[in-house]
Formats: structure tokens, C-alpha cells, sequence
């Protein structure tokens, strides 16, 4: 089951540890290890939030996600995306920004460093929604009750999250914005900028979620028809036809979760030009970590993990709210990512030893 699972990680880290020692030497191996444990630490969160999805898709969208998405997740937001960001910052096509990446490092480190309002701004907008719209909802299982029991009840007032966010937006914009660190240690106003990123990533929620949430109650509405037509079909002997909708559900589903994944993919990206500006080792460190995430999405699937350890969702959604506000702090404030990657595994190993309490005390 292990080897199955992560058989495709450990062969990526392999060639990835391999390619690392050929371009870069020891030390680009050195670089490329460190940057594969800071996404996995940075990204654990990510991996339970997207299993929590993930269970509900079949065999072949798992599938999917494995495959066409980790395509998706390394060569699109590991190598691309670097790229794609520097070249709208910047106002230079994408053709010169691969030069930069390749021939003045640190020309290129400067324009990302310039972009990260607008980037934090976009990422910590669309986490912030995901995590709000998970601690308003009313759930039978609750981890901090004290906490989740009254913003339960809270959340009955419509479009709470909604604008909860726009005002942390709001007051982003004219606090951490308006003095916003740049390459160079300087400080410059950046409100505007800010404000426009942060309701393009709120627009992109509120899309990217909405088709998802409608095709995955159409696909509740089916399968409960489906289950009645099977027990009239016992009693008949007639055949039942199978769910329609299932593939719309699946695929607006997984469109969800490669957003979702580009979000969680902020900081890592961002985090990694502390560590080096090179975009080959950037682009193996950071993929071979983004393998591992995914191969741990499957696993915790395909063992039960989430339905075993009640918490452990309630975990990631925290850490998710936690990294939300980090990103928005880090438009004026530098934090370093070995702090944005500790807050996500505190809150998770929390929620994990929390299962493993209810569970023994359930057993009592």
C-alpha cells in the first residue's frame, strides 16, 4: 500500500536528487533536499483539506489528480508560475522573464519580491474564504466547541464570510499595504494593487467554489435518486440507469482542488527565493515536495484517515485560516517560512492527538 502510493515520489526524488547534483553540485543537492522538506512542512495542511475532497470523487478522478494534476501542480505553479508573475509584474513578455530566470537571478528575485503584495494579497484573500466558510458552518463534530459552537450560529446570517473577508481586505490594504516592503529592504503604497488582487482571488472563490458546491449537491440529489431506484429495482427486477452527473461534479470538483492547490502554493513559491533564486532548483525542490503532498492526499483517502481521526480537518482549516492572515501580514512584514511552516504542523499534530483522546475515550 505504501510503495504503491508514494511509488512515484520516491522515483521523483530519486531522478529530482540526481538532477539537483548534476546541475548544481552537492550544494545544489543540499538545496534541492531543504526546499523538498519546506514544501511538504509548508503544504501538510493542504494535503488533508484536499483529502477531505478528494474522498468523494471515484477511482478514476483519484486518478486524475494524480497524474494530470501533479502536472498541474510541478510544471505549472513550481516552474510557470514564477515566471507568469514576474512577467505581469514586471510588464515584460514571458519569453524575456525565462531569460531572467536563467541569466540575471537576481533581477529576477527583485521583480518577485516586487509581485508579493499582489500575490499575498490574491492567495491569502481565497484561503481566508475557505477557511471562514468551513468555521460558519454548523458540523455534528466539533473540536474547539467552545470556539466553533457560537461562529456556528453566527454563520446563519447570510454572505458572513463574504464580508468578514472584504473588511479584513479592507483594512489590509490601508494598514500592511500602504507601507509595503519591496526588494531592497525599502517600503512602498500599495493599496490599490492589494485591493484589486485580493477581490480577483475572492471573485476566483466564489466562482471556483460555487460550481463545485452546485454540481456536488446535483450529485447528492442523483445519488439519492439512484438509491431509490435501486430499491424499487430489488422489488421490480428492473435495471437502474447509472448517475449522469457524477462527472460534471468530479471535474468541477477537481478544478476546486487545483485552485486550491495554487493557493497553498503561494508561500511555498515565495518561501523558496529565501533559500535560492535559481528556478532549476527551485523547480526540482519545490515539484519533488508537491509529489508528496499528493501522494499523501491519496493515502489518507484510501486508508480512512480522515474518517478515523475526527480532527484532523478541523486542523488543516485552522491552519489554513493561520496561513491566510500570515500572507497578508507578510505584504508589509517579512515571516520566516520556517514559522509559517511550524504554525500548520502545531495545529494539525493538535487536532490529531485531539482524534486520538475522542477516540480512546470513545472506547471507554
Amino acid at each position: 500500500m505504501l510503495l504503491k502510493t508514494f511509488g512515484w515520489s520516491f522515483a521523483v526524488t530519486a531522478l529530482g536528487l540526481v538532477a539537483a547534483a548534476l546541475y548544481g553540485g552537492w550544494a545544489g543537492f543540499g538545496i534541492v533536499a531543504i526546499l523538498s522538506i519546506l514544501e511538504i512542512s509548508v503544504s501538510f495542511d493542504n494535503a488533508v483539506v484536499n483529502a477531505g475532497i478528494l474522498k468523494k470523487m471515484n477511482a478514476f478522478w483519484q486518478k486524475i489528480f494524480l497524474t494530470i494534476g501533479i502536472l498541474i501542480a510541478v510544471f505549472g505553479m513550481r516552474l510557470v508560475f514564477p515566471v507568469v508573475i514576474v512577467a505581469i509584474s514586471a510588464k515584460i513578455g514571458p519569453i524575456e522573464a525565462v531569460r531572467l530566470a536563467f541569466d540575471d537571478k537576481d533581477k529576477y528575485q527583485q521583480l518577485v519580491t516586487d509581485a508579493h503584495p499582489s500575490i499575498a494579497a490574491f492567495g491569502g484573500m481565497f484561503l481566508l474564504m475557505i477557511f471562514l466558510d468551513f468555521i460558519f458552518e454548523d458540523r455534528e463534530i466539533k473540536w474547539l466547541g467552545w470556539l466553533e459552537r457560537p461562529l456556528a450560529k453566527l454563520g446563519k446570517v447570510d454572505m458572513l464570510s463574504v464580508c468578514i473577508a472584504l473588511i479584513v481586505l479592507l483594512v489590509s490594504a490601508m494598514t500592511f499595504a500602504t507601507n509595503a516592503h519591496q526588494h531592497g529592504g525599502i517600503h512602498v503604497d500599495k493599496a490599490e494593487t492589494v485591493l484589486i488582487a485580493g477581490i480577483a482571488g475572492l471573485i476566483t472563490y466564489l466562482i471556483v467554489g460555487g460550481l463545485s458546491g452546485y454540481f456536488e449537491n446535483k450529485l447528492e440529489e442523483e445519488e439519492e435518486r439512484e438509491h431509490e431506484a435501486e430499491e424499487e429495482a430489488k422489488r421490480s427486477g428492473k435495471k437502474v440507469p447509472a448517475v449522469v452527473m457524477a462527472g460534471k461534479a468530479a471535474f468541477f470538483m477537481f478544478l476546486y482542488l487545483e485552485v486550491l492547490d495554487a493557493s497553498f502554493s503561494f508561500d511555498g513559491v515565495i518561501a523558496a527565493f529565501a533559500i535560492t533564486n535559481d528556478i532549476v532548483l527551485m523547480s526540482l525542490g519545490l515539484g519533488i515536495g508537491a509529489m508528496y503532498v499528493r501522494s499523501l492526499t491519496v493515502y489518507l483517502v484510501r486508508q480512512g484517515t480522515l474518517d478515523d481521526y475526527v480532527y484532523l480537518e478541523h486542523g488543516a482549516h485552522y491552519a489554513i485560516g493561520a496561513l491566510a492572515v500570515i500572507l497578508l501580514v507578510t505584504i508589509q512584514y517579512e515571516i520566516h517560512e520556517v514559522i509559517t511552516g511550524l504554525v500548520g504542523v502545531v495545529l494539525i499534530a493538535w487536532s490529531f492527538f485531539s482524534s486520538v483522546q475522542r477516540n480512546r475515550r470513545l472506547v471507554e
